[in-house]
């Protein structure tokens, strides 16, 4: 008995590896959630209530640098803790180095006006071109208006 031609032959059973990919997605999909969850909170520093009045400004194009004031009395600068007792000083400081920049005070509805007017009132003295209170806009909140 003859051979077939080769054209004829069983094809030959090779073992090919294939990669499994669905633990891959799986972590990848798990890591993007984890980020959706934690960017915001990375961005937005620590939290504050802030209150709420209607027609807000939109965001100024002119350049400024934040000082959050938390309900407990915590004053952060650019999300780095600042002491209470060297908030002026260190207001200054950063005034010396970029004199152009406005300043945008981030507070808790909850913090005291007198606090706020001190706080206004030194930075006024230290001689900021501008500065202005971080608001929401009015129907936005949860909270009374």
């Amino acid at each position: 008995m003859q051979k077939p031609p080769p054209i004829f032959r069983a094809p030959e059973r090779t073992i090919r590896p294939e990669i499994n990919v669905t633990p891959l997605v799986d972590v990848v999909l798990v890591l993007l959630i984890i980020f959706m969850v934690i960017a915001p909170q990375l961005e937005a520093g620590e939290r504050v209530e802030l209150p709420a009045i209607q027609n807000v400004e939109r965001k100024s194009k002119l350049q400024a640098m934040t000082l959050t004031v938390t309900i407990s009395g915590r004053f952060l600068l650019e999300k780095e803790p600042v002491d209470a007792a060297k908030v002026e000083q260190t207001l200054t400081d950063e005034h010396k180095k970029s004199p152009d920049k406005r300043l945008v005070v981030k507070a808790d509805k909850g913090v005291t006006y007198g606090k706020m007017r001190s706080l206004f009132a030194a930075a006024k003295k230290i001689g900021f071109p501008g500065v202005a209170l971080m608001v929401d806009e009015r129907g936005k909140t949860t909270g009374n208006p």
